[in-house]
């Protein structure tokens, strides 16, 4: 119907009426429009300020949204083509989460990749879930990990016909898509969902030219970051679900851990960033392409760097390939990716995604320039030309396949002891290891510790990668299962 076209704005519009109603606040937030704080509205704005309330008549509630948000939702609905939209403030953890948490209950199996984000694994430990892990295939020369292949999730399904969902990253941080199109129909026809974590491939809804969006290609459920590429406030994020999927029952799981105080800062920005996509995003992504592809063929004339693309695609664990992606292997040049990320953001200025052992992200999306990427190219030149090694030892391994010995939920909270890390291999992990970004575990509740794994970490830790997880804020111990 008319009343829902996609350049409605519903937040933003009852946010504009509510500033002319000139309300007298004796509700939260304590700062009254920014009055009670002076200098954090001096530093965020009285613009900002005068809409950061809460939830009332006229704005609608996130728990139970029945006016403003729930438009908001349905025209973010239709405009990424699902059956229903929820707006999400806790970022796309918090999606994730739900996912599983509607997929599965306690002791119920789930078919995942191991390559997942923690947010999902996090899930398993809350629900009870049991984790089959299909371990993504690996490209040797790049060191990074790919996508599932359809033989492996068919294995995985024949082997485990009880599980109730496929679990699939589309796409990685790197760019890579499996055949989700593919996966989602042999689930289905074995009686499963299709859940995907879709953080990173928000504006695959918008372009022909790109990879399958989740939705698109039959999944019950998928985790956009309309932050990382579709341009709204960090950690406001959507949920998307398929008709096969109780609308009721998702919203019930979500308010298991969803904050009661949603922010309208969040809230209208996805509502905007909706309409900006909906309305726009062809264009907006035919230029993060162009930029992109500029970006590849320019790195990859200055010698030993390998920007990547589509390329790689080899029909099955590489099905395809997100080209917005600006992915660039730097071992070649004798640097780790996190020490090439070390000194672009040190000595030029420019913050990158991450960097990990042999790769650095760039992350280009809707508000990126020209003369920015020029700007990273150049610098790119300078590094090789002034830091360049030959002859390094460079560790190799991006991913290493894990011994699982339980699942997550029972190491988490099993009675453990923490031990020097050096003393901890062959025992059960009952913890989290990662380089966050991009936050895939290395170790995760319920493996088993191995002198490979300790390598890595080390290895990581001396490069200078953002260790997180562990209760020992050094990594120096490890908590262990008794």
């Amino acid at each position: 119907m008319e009343f829902f076209t996609q350049d409605r704005v519903p937040i933003l519009e009852a946010l504009e009426k509510m500033k002319i109603a000139r309300l007298v606040p004796f509700d939260v937030p304590g700062h009254k429009r920014g009055r009670g704080n002076a200098e954090l509205t001096e530093f965020l704005g009285d613009k900002c300020l005068s809409v950061d309330v809460n939830s009332m008549k006229m704005l609608d509630n996130l728990c139970h949204p029945v006016s403003v948000i729930k438009e908001a939702q349905e025209l973010a609905a239709e405009a990424f083509k699902a059956a229903h939209a929820f707006f999400m403030v806790g970022g796309t953890t918090s999606a994730v989460q739900a996912m599983i948490l509607t997929a599965c209950k306690r002791g119920e199996k789930i078919i995942i990749p191991r390559n997942v984000h923690r947010s999902a694994i996090n899930a398993m430990i809350l629900c009870g879930a049991v984790p089959v892990y299909v371990n993504p295939q690996i490209d040797p020369a790049l060191g990074i990990s790919l996508g599932m292949s359809l033989a492996d999730v068919r294995k995985a399904i024949d082997e485990n016909p009880d599980a109730k969902a496929v679990f699939v990253n589309n796409p990685t941080y790197y760019g890579i898509c499996s055949d989700i199109k593919s996966i989602a129909e042999l689930a289905h026809e074995h009686g499963m969902m299709l859940l995907a974590d879709e953080a990173h491939g928000s504006h695959l809804y918008f372009s022909d030219k790109l990879p399958a969006a989740a939705m698109h290609a039959g999944a019950d459920m998928a985790a956009i970051s309309m932050h990382k590429s579709g341009g709204s406030l960090t950690q406001s994020s959507i949920l998307l679900i398929g008709d096969r999927v109780s609308e009721g029952y998702v919203h019930k799981i979500i308010n298991l851990t969803q904050t009661t105080s949603a922010s309208y800062l969040l809230m209208v920005s996805l509502d905007i960033s909706r309409r900006n996509m909906a309305l726009n995003g062809a264009k907006l992504v035919d230029n993060i392409i162009d930029m992109v592809q500029y970006a590849r063929d320019e790195i990859n004339t200055i010698g030993d760097y390998y920007a990547y693309s589509r390329e790689l695609i080899n029909g099955d664990s590489v099905y395809d390939f997100d080209i917005t992606k600006l992915a660039v292997f730097t071992r070649s040049i004798g640097l780790a990716g996190i020490e090439v990320y070390d000194l672009l953001r040190d000595e030029y200025d420019i913050q990158t995604e991450f960097g990990d052992i042999a790769n650095i992200l760039a992350y280009v999306s809707v508000g990126d320039r020209l003369k920015d990427i020029e700007r990273l190219v150049s610098a790119l030149s300078e590094i090789r030309r002034n830091y360049r090694q030959t002859g390094r030892k460079m560790l190799k391994a991006e991913y290493i396949s894990p011994i699982v010995a339980c699942p997550p939920q029972e190491a988490f909270y099993a009675d453990m002891e923490s031990l020097p890390i050096g003393e901890t291999a062959g025992r059960i992990c009952s913890e989290f290891v990662m380089c966050y970004p991009p936050g895939i575990p290395i170790l995760a509740p319920g493996e088993i510790i191995t002198e490979e794994i300790l390598q890595y970490i080390q290895y990581a830790k001396k490069k200078g990668c953002s260790l997180t997880g562990p209760e020992s804020m050094d990594i120096k111990y490890l908590n262990v299962m008794k």
